[in-house]
């Protein structure tokens, strides 16, 4: 079960690199969030009020609530239009999301550590790889936001590829690194919106210091 739910947010990837509305955008990271609850869940060996409040808290009410709810806010707030504005076609970005995974497979196979799972190791590395090309094919600044939220996303995917255990004070302190990181990128929207009427990373070039 966990496998299919792996592969499921690995289709994710997949889905948001042809994606073009900003709206499907925030969808698919809430539903990252969902998939995610649901893997450590099953992952954790043992089971208790603490760990399981912990995980709700991190995926279900932080992943999949408060961010999309935020980022939707900030949509609506600077008036951005829908569509995501990619610097490449979506067949080109769907060929290159493809070529990342497959390069972390083979990276994974020349790794030989018993204590690895190397299931979570390359989804957590293709999730890493494609945030980052989300951030360096987005024309739009919220969208760097997002691909800053998959970033993490991977990380947390891989806090759970050395072992069994989720190291929980990890994990959360990732969480609240995570908070303030979208919330001051978030005022920082907003400002740029109060400026230029297109929040884009084109207009950061006309920015000068006085």
């Amino acid at each position: 079960m966990i496998h299919v739910l792996l592969i499921t947010f690995i289709i994710t990837l997949f889905y948001m690199a042809i994606a073009n509305r900003l709206m499907t955008y925030i969808k698919v990271l809430a539903l990252q969030g969902v998939i995610l609850f649901f893997v450590v869940f099953l992952q954790l060996s043992e089971i208790n009020t603490l760990n399981l409040v912990l995980i709700m808290l991190e995926t279900i009410v932080f992943k999949s609530l408060a961010v999309p709810l935020f980022l939707s806010h900030l949509l609506k707030r600077n008036n951005i239009t829908r569509e995501a504005e990619p610097f490449l076609p979506n067949f080109v970005s769907l060929v290159i999301t493809t070529f990342i995974v497959v390069i972390t497979i083979l990276i994974s196979n020349t790794i030989k550590d018993d204590n690895l799972d190397k299931i979570f190791f390359v989804v957590a590395l293709s999730t890493l790889f494609f945030g980052l090309y989300l951030i360096a094919t987005r024309r739009k600044i919220i969208t760097h936001v997002m691909g800053y939220m998959v970033i993490e996303n991977g990380v947390f995917v891989l806090s759970l590829a050395v072992g069994n255990e989720m190291p929980m004070l990890v994990n959360l302190g990732i969480m609240l690194d995570i908070f303030a990181s979208v919330l001051i990128l978030g005022i920082f929207l907003n400002k740029i919106g109060d400026v230029f009427k297109n929040v884009s990373v084109d207009q950061l070039s006309n920015l000068k210091d006085y």
